[in-house]
This record gives structure tokens, C-alpha cells and sequence, in this order.
């Protein structure tokens, strides 16, 4: 349930944007945000809240964590502007990695014997990717009878159901040799992160080459390079570097982040492209990422079939191939009316992403000596939310910018005057307040410009999500033809 959570809570609120934007009247850097804050802190908090649980206790930190996650989810649902509410996220991140990190020791922990832990991870993964299923239906739900505030505050009752679950099952455990903390790494990597982010966010309006966004893009580089330099020389780095050394570690390190950046990111962006390119509304937005996302639920299963047929090196190759070709199809169908080549776009996409989501992991695991399996899982796990952060805010600097140039375009040809503040609101989905900015006279026009600008700025960002993913298939390709060292 805990591990559910952190998953909803990114799904759902991908549903519900466009309704936080018109509500709180947010620009389309303030919905960014909404989700980047909560999976900054969520990536660049998972290895040090796994380290906490095995010092002081995983029970103890997993209920820290539910605490936390409970207290952010109500001051989510209760802000008033978006500001305080992606401030609020940021610390729902923090909630989250405390609640992920401690709860998938106490699995490992609870089931000694090898069939019962076999059976456990079963359940744990049939619950995950039902989540993944049903959390666009939910969304959809939530916005359309509740209002988007329940999308945060549904949490304070599960986390409450929870914890007393938690008090009264789980047994306190922890690890008789506990990792040190590298603090340093665990700055130095979070502010990496977060300037390259802010550059992102900042890129389409504040122009690539302005101060603001080079000078966070340059902090980030500054920021990476002094990271890999404090870990080089710590004698318990959070990171070692010395692992990427092996070209099929590295290979395998591409796929997860490639996997994260251009099909799981998706499910936070497909529902803005339903809502705002095509028109409809979060339930039926909901509704429609249903190829995707049963696509994601089933295709896992194939590739354990495969894998007695081809090894992690195709099965990975072919994974990211498919999600790349998804893409390209998403990109024709982003600039078509056709519902039928949507779906058929949706499953191809999903269908890749489902490929990867079961082998990535065990890919990883399989190109590094059994004892360091624990630093290369946190290494797996911190690249595939790294993967979705930049992957969500590089792809929204494509896709704004792609709105921007379509919709000045479209407007000067069909000789609509261009009022101040139309653009920044048709890009932050919140078309009532843009079409309020003219006359009634000239709705019609409008509507056909901002759908299909919106259209063509997500044709833009599938585009290079599908390149992403390409290039990615090529290096993997390459990098694990030698054998494991």
C-alpha cells in the first residue's frame, strides 16, 4: 500500500493538472513544478531514507514517512496558490522516498524462505502495476466528482489506515551493519538535480541562451562534476564510480534511464495531451490511457517469456526500439484527428514500456558482482526517477516551446491580433481564461488554434522522446556486446 501510494500520487496528479491550473491560475512552469518537486525529492532521497531505515529501525522511518506523507498530502489539498502547493509536493517527495526505501526492506525482511519471498515480490508487483491500471481511472474519477484537492487529500485516510496496519503487523528490523551516510553526495547530487531542472522549466520562456536558464544549466554541470569528484574520493561513497567502468553496467544504466525518460514519464504527460490537444475531459482522459497502461501491465509478462529465447542485451535493444517507434507513432497521431491510430500509437508505446519495466531492473542487477548488488539498486533505482525528472521537465521545455512557435505562427496566417498573456495560458491548459482575453466572436478560431498548437508542441516532444529512446536502443546495443566484469 505504501509503495501504491507513491505511484498514484504521480499518475493522479498527471490527470488533474489541467484542473490545478485553471483553478489556481498557474502558468505552465508552475505545473512543472507539481510534479518535478515531488520527484526531485523522491529521487534524491531514496538512497539516504534506505540507509536511515537499516540504522534506526525500518518500521520506525516507514512510519516516519507515512507521517510525513499525510501532513504534505493535506497541505497539498488545503493550498491556495501553486506556489505553496508544488512547495507542498516538494515535501510529499520527501514522504515518499521515506515510504518506498523502508517498505521494500520489510518485504525482504518478513520472508525468509525462497518460495515465499518469490510469492510475496508476486503480489508486490501484481499490486503495482494494477496501481498503474487503475490510477488514471482514479484521477479521472477524483477530478470529475470530488474536485482535484481530493487527488491529495484522499491520502490523510489511507496513510491513517496505514499506519495502524503498520503498528500492528510489521516488525521492527534493522541492519546489524549499517551503511554510513555520504551527506556530501546527498547535497551535492540534489542540487545537481535541481538546477538542471529549474533550467529546463525556465528554457521556454526565458530563452536557452538567457542568464536565467544558462546560468542553472552551467550550475548544474559545476554542480555533477564536484559530485563525481567528492565520490571518487569517499571511502563509502553514495555513488561508486568505479562501477562504470563496465560498459554492459553502463548499457544497462542507458535503458533504465532511457525507459524512465520516454515511456514511464508518459503517464504524466499523455493525460495533458488528452485533456489539452484533444478536448477531453479528466474522466475521459482517464479512460483513454487505458492502452497504455494495460499495454505496461501485460507486456512484463511476454518478456519473461522471452527471456528464455533472447538475452537482457536484445530484450532491452528490442524494448526501447518499440518504445521509440510508439513515440514516432505518437507523433503522427498528436497531429491527427484519428482516435483509432491514438490507440493503436498509446499500446505500441506502452507495449515498449512494459518490455523494459521487467528487464531494466534485472539487467542492471546482472552486469555487477552479487556483492555489490545493493549499491547497484540504489544506482537503478535513483537513474529511473532521475530518468523521469529530466525526462518530464526536458520534454515540457519541447512541448512549450513547440506551442509557442505553432501558436504565433497560426495566429499571424489567419490574422487573429496576438493579446498579451494568451500564450502563456492556452500552454498552461487554462483555454477558458485565453479565449476571455477576445471577443465571443472569434471562440471558434481560437479553439482550432490552441488545440492544434497544443497538438503540435506534444508532436514535438514525442519526436524527441523517440529519439531519446533510439539513441538509447543503439547504445545499449553497443555497450552490452562484452561480457559482464
Amino acid at each position: 500500500m505504501g509503495c501504491a501510494m507513491t505511484v498514484l500520487d504521480t499518475t493522479v496528479v498527471g490527470i488533474v493538472l489541467p484542473t490545478i491550473a485553471r483553478d489556481l491560475n498557474a502558468s505552465f512552469a508552475d505545473i512543472e513544478w507539481v510534479i518535478s518537486a515531488y520527484v526531485l525529492c523522491f529521487a534524491a532521497l531514496l538512497l539516504p531514507a534506505g540507509s536511515l531505515a537499516d540504522r534506526y529501525g525500518r518500521k520506525r522511518v516507514f512510519l516516519t514517512g507515512i507521517a510525513v506523507f499525510a501532513a504534505a498530502s493535506l497541505a497539498c489539498g488545503l493550498a491556495p496558490s501553486a506556489a505553496l502547493l508544488y512547495i507542498a509536493r516538494a515535501a510529499q517527495g520527501v514522504g515518499a522516498a521515506f515510504l518506498r526505501a523502508p517498505a521494500l526492506a520489510i518485504i525482504g525482511h518478513a520472508f525468509h524462505d525462497e518460495r515465499e519471498r518469490a510469492r510475496a515480490w508476486a503480489v508486490w508487483g501484481g499490486i503495482m502495476g494494477l496501481t498503474m491500471v487503475l490510477s488514471p481511472l482514479i484521477g479521472g474519477v477524483i477530478s470529475a466528482w470530488l474536485g482535484w484537492r481530493w487527488a491529495f487529500a484522499i491520502n490523510v485516510p489511507i496513510c491513517a489506515l496505514l499506519a495502524t496496519g503498520v503498528v500492528r503487523i510489521v516488525e521492527e528490523s534493522r541492519d546489524p551493519t549499517p551503511r554510513s551516510l555520504d551527506l556530501p553526495g546527498i547535497a551535492l547530487f540534489a542540487a545537481a538535480m535541481f538546477s538542471l531542472t529549474w533550467a529546463l522549466i525556465l528554457g521556454p520562456d526565458h530563452g536557452w541562451l538567457g542568464a536565467q536558464a544558462l546560468s542553472r544549466a552551467c550550475a548544474g554541470v559545476m554542480l555533477f562534476a564536484l559530485f563525481a569528484w567528492v565520490e571518487s574520493r569517499r571511502a563509502h561513497p553514495m555513488l561508486d564510480l568505479k562501477l562504470f567502468r563496465s560498459l554492459p553496467f553502463v548499457g544497462a544504466i542507458v535503458a533504465m534511464f532511457a525507459y524512465a525518460s520516454s515511456a514511464q514519464v508518459m503517464a504524466s504527460l499523455l493525460p495533458l495531451f488528452l485533456q489539452n490537444a484533444r478536448g477531453e475531459s479528466a474522466l475521459m482522459a482517464g479512460m483513454g490511457m487505458l492502452p497504455f497502461a494495460l499495454a505496461m501491465l501485460i507486456l512484463p509478462q511476454l518478456g519473461r517469456k522471452l527471456a528464455a529465447y533472447m538475452d537482457s542485451r536484445q530484450i532491452l535493444t528490442l524494448g526501447l526500439a518499440v518504445v521509440a517507434a510508439g513515440n514516432l507513432a505518437m507523433m503522427f497521431a498528436a497531429r491527427s484527428a484519428d482516435h483509432v491510430m491514438l490507440i493503436v500509437a498509446m499500446a505500441l508505446l506502452g507495449s515498449g514500456g512494459g518490455l523494459l519495466n521487467g528487464e531494466t531492473q534485472k539487467a542492471i542487477m546482472g552486469t555487477v558482482p552479487r556483492e555489490r548488488a545493493g549499491m547497484a539498486s540504489g544506482i537503478s533505482t535513483t537513474s529511473r526517477f532521475t530518468g523521469i525528472l529530466l525526462g518530464f521537465s526536458g520534454l515540457g521545455a519541447v512541448l512549450a516551446g513547440g506551442v509557442r512557435s505553432t501558436l504565433t505562427s497560426q495566429m499571424s496566417n489567419m490574422h487573429l491580433p496576438f493579446v498579451h498573456g494568451f500564450a502563456e495560458r492556452v500552454m498552461a491548459g487554462d483555454f477558458e481564461r485565453a479565449f476571455a482575453l477576445y471577443s465571443p466572436a472569434a471562440m471558434d478560431a481560437l479553439v482550432h488554434v490552441a488545440r492544434s498548437s497544443y497538438g503540435e508542441g506534444f508532436a514535438h516532444a514525442f519526436a524527441a522522446a523517440s529519439v531519446v529512446a533510439a539513441a538509447a536502443a543503439l547504445i545499449v546495443f553497443v555497450a552490452m556486446k562484452r561480457k559482464k566484469s
